[in-house]
């Protein structure tokens, strides 16, 4: 699977998330090496880095600088679901690596 120039946006993610309906992923791909950077919602400015597997299994860690200028860090594990209409969602399992450590879900849909 190749995620390069593909945007994704959250429609649904847990209440520790500092992502929103507003936040906006644009991903790169390089071979197996995604990035991302995004913004929108509470987040001034994000980017992650993650490789994709065969089975298009994202592996990643992200950071970003929020509304409160704090530097948050993570990681996450997405895994891809084919909608009927050809688009990708995202299943996504995360944990902060900053701040509290809570843990974390969220969903994105290609736009």
């Amino acid at each position: 699977m190749n995620y390069d120039g593909k945007i994704f946006k959250p429609i649904k993610t847990s209440h520790n998330s500092e992502t929103s309906s507003d936040t906006i992923f644009q991903y790169k791909q390089h071979g197996p090496i995604l990035t991302s950077d995004y913004a929108g919602s509470t987040i001034k400015k994000g980017h992650l880095i993650g490789l994709v597997s065969e089975d298009g299994t994202i592996d990643m860690h992200y950071h970003q600088v929020n509304q409160n200028n704090e530097l948050m860090t993570g990681i996450c594990t997405s895994k891809p679901e084919i909608l009927p209409n050809g688009t990708i969602r995202l299943h996504e399992t995360w944990k902060w690596t900053s701040g509290d450590q809570s843990e974390g879900t969220s969903i994105l849909e290609e736009q």
